[in-house]
């Protein structure tokens, strides 16, 4: 059985700590709507600290950033896990991301996570990952 999140609306960085520590624990999710993800600060700022990531290293030897919004996400929550050992490389296949709601999820009850919505903020300043993902570059 696998948990669907819906990211509408969804701080990042919380959806990514909450969905990284429920896979260690062993559950299947896939995270649906995924350029709908919010990062708080202020629009410049945000744009600017995603493009010097995508710009670091070499285009020969990386380090290499995803422009995507679904892999975005999932690199954020990569971050979040040790997937270099046996553990944290299961429970990153465990995860799932997908741009939009796929046809096979259309149905199903979606989960939004209370802890990680942007009226627990307080910050009219945020940015969605799909215009992050945009301004890198991103076609989806």
């Amino acid at each position: 059985m696998v948990t669907v999140i819906d990211a509408d609306g969804l701080l990042l960085g919380r959806l990514a700590s909450i969905v990284a520590k429920r896979s260690l624990e062993g559950e299947a999710i896939a995270i649906v709507n995924a350029e709908k993800a919010i990062i708080s600060g202020r629009r410049a700022h945000v744009l600017e600290t995603y493009d010097r990531k995508r710009k670091r290293g070499s285009r020969e030897g990386g380090p290499f950033f995803p422009r995507r919004p679904d892999h975005i996400l999932k690199r954020t929550i990569r971050g979040m896990l040790p997937y270099k050992r046996e553990r944290g490389e299961g429970a990153f296949k465990r995860i799932r991301v997908y741009v939009g709601v796929p046809p096979e999820f259309a149905g199903l009850e979606m989960e939004s996570l209370e802890e990680a919505h942007i009226n627990r903020l307080g910050n009219p300043r945020y940015v969605t990952l799909g215009s992050v993902s945009s301004y890198l570059g991103a076609r989806y």
